[in-house]
């Protein structure tokens, strides 16, 4: 049985698709591992907003899944639309890194001190967060991946960068790490720090559920199947400043989701907590929640204001 793996050509996307790939041949499958470049990778002199967020850095693996050129791609969970294309499905997700977001810089940094700083982020998340919690702080673009950033970072654009903590943890750079942000209040992305797992509905069976035995994590799956649920009902995408994290816990999930506008002056968060087994219902029904109080008339002024 041999797997064709597709994945992004970055180098956290490479270390992600061979992580999978270990995992698959450690149980004796033979891979391949496919790298096709997504219009997010192309196109980094704008932000996502502008590029139009839906599937930017998932539309040409998706299309590899489509014509069988891959059997599989490979995802940071946190790119993934909230909505697949009806024909493909997620099989599997790996075990979840730290969630956490961390500041990165060359010299001592923290968003505490209250020292004016500049940050480099293209998250509107982050940069929504940021104005809420942190309004001292200023931001720039900051699109590309990891070591562009740190050459812009070196290049003096910015004093520091705010990324997810499992990518640089990947690329291994921990000891550029000057504070890690707690996630509560500083929710992360949905699927932020997992690795998600696609493929066409029409795959082998024999190959998904091999995969998917070799690959996923149950518990990890649970919290983010209520993520994206959530993300789902919310219609959230790249640049919708969305954030949703869930805990496992002794076969009760805890699941967190909001959105803040865009100039960070309002702020929606809210909680729920209720059996895995409901993992996806938790999540369209905090969706739910969030939307009455105020979230669909701030996400109509988001989508107005990009």
């Amino acid at each position: 049985m041999n797997i064709r793996i597709g994945t992004r050509g970055s180098k956290l996307a490479l270390w992600q698709a061979h992580f999978v790939q270990d995992l698959l041949q450690a149980d004796g499958l033979t891979t391949e591992i496919v790298t096709i470049e997504t219009k997010g990778d192309q196109v980094l002199d704008r932000s996502l907003s502008k590029i139009g967020s839906k599937g930017v850095f998932t539309q040409e693996l998706e299309d590899g899944l489509f014509d069988a050129s891959i059997d599989i791609a490979v995802h940071s969970a946190k790119d993934l639309q909230s909505e697949l294309p009806d024909d493909l499905e997620l099989i599997a997700f790996t075990e979840r890194e730290l969630v956490n977001d961390v500041l990165v810089s060359r010299q001592p940094r923290s968003l505490q001190s209250g020292e004016r700083f500049v940050i480099g982020t293209s998250s509107t998340r982050r940069i929504a967060l940021l104005k809420h919690f942190f309004p001292h702080i200023r931001t720039v673009e900051m699109r590309g991946n990891l070591q562009t950033r740190l050459r812009k970072l070196d290049e003096g654009q910015c004093d520091a960068l705010l990324l997810a903590y499992a990518g640089v943890h990947r690329m291994g750079y921990d000891d550029l790490i000057v504070e890690m942000l707690p996630a509560e209040p500083f929710v992360p992305a949905v699927g932020q720090g997992s690795i998600a797992v696609e493929c066409a509905k029409s795959l082998d069976e024999a190959k998904k559920s091999r995969i998917r035995a070799l690959v996923n994590h149950p518990e990890t799956e649970v919290c983010l199947l209520a993520e994206r649920a959530f993300l789902r009902r919310l219609q959230g995408g790249c640049s919708i400043p969305v954030f949703g994290l869930a805990t496992h816990d002794d076969g009760y999930i805890t699941l967190t989701g909001g959105l803040i506008s865009l100039d960070g002056d309002h702020l929606l968060s809210e909680y729920v907590v209720g059996s895995a087994a409901h993992a996806e219902g938790m999540g369209t029904a905090l969706g739910d929640e969030i939307l009455q109080l105020g979230g669909a008339q701030l996400l109509a002024e988001i989508k107005r204001s990009l």
